[in-house]
């Protein structure tokens, strides 16, 4: 996010006399409003109770309360007002509009440290436990994010060792004739080879969750009951096995820091900030016991304490697994209540966002922003370092604008098919990920490197979202070649002096090239880069992220065209069938190892095709290995 100190200097003053004629038709009832600049763009989005109330407190003449709010105003040209019917509403639908419209005076939160969390997707027949570092609103159920690796790995070490889920990493398990070891030791049920009950298999899922939720209590008296009931039949060994279960839940308890007596799930946000930075960090606490931490950070000198809490309540609990009874805040809020109705709802029970002033929430909050200051200072610390690197690599390549935006493109396809191109964008050193942009290639038959490179540069710098938005260098993967194409786009749209362009070009220790290079138009041989350099290394990590991107991108499209060419031989699958089922496995093998009761339980599927369909497939599965077992057995 951009300092808000610096408004354009020509920004004209607002007509305070249309601008109250117009307030005077706004209602008052809950709504949003969204207040418009000069060119009629959308700079901030906000929601209120009393929509005529809030509106007037922008255009009075009196003093504004803090200077977000009077730079904001100087740049107000209109404003226009969505009733709803009550207030959460409105809160929900200006979380829906921030999103879209990403005005320049919202709060726009980036996730900060990525902390680790399990993921299981209950969905499938027989799911499995993942670590992973990034939330996705999937269907999946999240699980942390724990404060540590260590403490991650020895939660998955756990489960993996008591609870009988498959280890392997595919979406579905695949049919094998043989089963792993994880089966012979008896850390597997098998779904892979044996025919698993699936309530079952979804029984051990329900305790993971028990066990994950902070439920141990619960799941311990679970597997005592059972561990007695097995006794009982002289099922020894099974008792045996629980025994150990309830003995690893019972340790887990004993290691767990208690931080409240009451054990009520709550959490805690507090704000660290310093000049240029904030953190908003969230303790998460379940029964008593802290259970983990997230955080969140946004370059920005002059939002209050209050927005930054409610900018990060919007954000996080619209889609969280789980909402606590009780959220602790270190500051007060002015929509309180409209946050319990909107939080109270989605959890179907009562939920309070509280100020506390004495005993163990008010040491809560103390904690979080101990960890908040913790993290703001190793980003602003971060942000010292890369601020210098940053400045070393604009002297280094001789350009004359600090380089806060690098744009990276990279190209990939494979034998002239599913061409595409990918552009990666770094402010600041760090990735921004909202200003990716991911382009097919449509003019070029072959696979055509300088070409597909051509048109993509066009399109970037005419396009309407980022058409008017330069970057400060450019960087194109590849050498000489790539750099000259890039440079003749630039000249043709007249920006060769406006963009700095360069151009990364890989090692070749064949040709006794041991490092990566870097060229510059006008110059002959690469710039010279000390060994080890952080520069180039940066330069690097910025090329690779490209690549990523682009490749990833590249198998998104050919995997989806190769399953729609599948699919359109299957009788009784049409369009509207083949996007759901699209939607819904991520290959054509994850169709093919489901059954026909979750396939006919798809909209728009029944039996009759979900058997159609997993009978063509098999057939197609038969024809693809018929080839081989010929080779084999000539």
């Amino acid at each position: 996010m951009k300092h808000l100190s610096n408004p354009d200097a020509d920004s004209p003053e607002p007509d305070f006399e249309s601008l109250l004629s117009q307030l005077t038709r706004v209602p008052k009832t809950p709504g949003v409003y969204l207040m418009k600049n000069s060119g009629g763009k959308i700079i901030y989005v906000g929601k209120a109770s009393n929509l005529r109330s809030r509106l007037s407190s922008y255009f009075s003449k009196s003093a504004h309360i803090d200077a977000k709010t009077g730079i904001l105003v100087r740049h107000i040209a209109d404003f226009e007002t969505i009733l709803t019917a009550t207030a959460h509403e409105a809160l929900i639908l200006e979380s829906n509009l921030i999103k879209r419209h990403r005005p320049r005076y919202n709060v726009l939160l980036k996730d900060g440290k990525r902390y680790p969390s399990l993921r299981i997707d209950i969905r499938k027949n027989y799911p499995n436990l993942k670590v992973v570092r990034k939330f996705k609103k999937d269907g999946a159920l999240y699980f942390g994010p724990y404060s540590s690796g260590l403490a991650v790995r020895e939660t998955f070490k756990l489960i993996n060792r008591y609870f009988k889920l498959r280890k392997c990493r595919d979406s579905e398990p695949r049919a094998r004739k043989r089963p792993c070891l994880n089966f012979q030791i008896n850390a597997c049920l098998g779904p892979c080879c044996n025919k698993v009950d699936r309530d079952s298999y979804h029984e051990i899922v329900n305790e993971i969750k028990m066990f994950l939720s902070g439920r141990e209590s619960d799941l311990l008296k679970k597997v005592k009951t059972e561990m007695i009931a097995a006794s009982k039949c002289q099922d020894y060994e099974n008792a045996a096995r629980l025994r150990d279960k309830m003995y690893a839940i019972t340790q887990v308890i004993e290691k767990q820091v208690a931080v409240t007596n009451d054990f009520v799930d709550r959490d805690a946000v507090a704000v660290a900030r310093s000049d240029d930075y904030a953190v908003i960090m969230l303790l998460r606490v379940r029964k008593g016991h802290l259970q983990g931490m997230k955080d969140y950070w946004i370059r920005d000198d002059l939002s209050g304490d209050a927005e930054l809490i409610c900018a990060f309540m919007s954000e996080y609990y619209e889609s969280a697994d789980m909402i606590p009874k009780e959220i602790l805040v270190g500051t007060d809020i002015g929509d309180a209540a409209m946050y319990n109705a909107w939080l109270s709802e989605k959890k179907g029970k009562k939920v309070e966002v509280v100020k506390p002033e004495r005993g163990n929430k008010v040491r809560l909050i103390e904690m979080a922003l101990e960890n908040a200051t913790g993290r703001l200072k190793a980003i602003t610390d971060d942000a010292r370092s890369y601020a210098g690197m940053l400045r070393g690599l604009q002297q280094k390549l001789g350009i004359s604008r600090y380089p806060q935006r690098i744009e990276c493109i990279d190209n990939s396809g494979f034998a002239g098919k599913d061409l595409v191109s990918g552009i990666v964008v770094f402010e600041d050193a760090m990735p921004k990920k909202s200003d990716y942009r991911k382009y097919r290639i449509k003019n070029v038959g072959l696979q055509d490197d300088y070409a597909a490179m051509a048109e993509v540069l066009e399109r970037r710098f005419t396009g309407e979202s980022m058409g008017k938005l330069l970057p400060d260098i450019l960087m194109v993967d590849g050498g000489k070649g790539q750099l000259n194409i890039a440079v003749s786009v630039l000249k043709k749209l007249g920006l060769e002096n406006r963009v700095p362009v360069i151009a990364i070009a890989k090692k070749d220790e064949g040709k006794d090239i041991p490092e990566d290079r870097i060229f510059i138009p006008g110059r002959a041989n690469p710039i010279n880069f000390s060994t080890h350099s952080g520069q180039l290394m940066f330069l690097k990590g910025v090329r690779d992220e490209a690549h990523r991107f682009a490749v990833t991108f590249h198998r998104s499209r050919r995997k989806t065209r190769t399953m729609q060419s599948v699919l359109d031989s299957v009788p009784g699958i049409g369009g509207t069938r083949k996007k759901v089922l699209l939607k819904h496995f991520e290959s054509i093998d994850a169709i093919a190892m489901s059954d026909p009761e979750t396939l006919s339980r798809l909209p728009g599927m029944n039996r009759k095709v979900a058997l159609e369909l997993l009978k063509a497939l098999d057939h197609e599965s038969m024809a693809t290995q018929k080839p081989d077992m010929e080779a084999n057995h000539p």
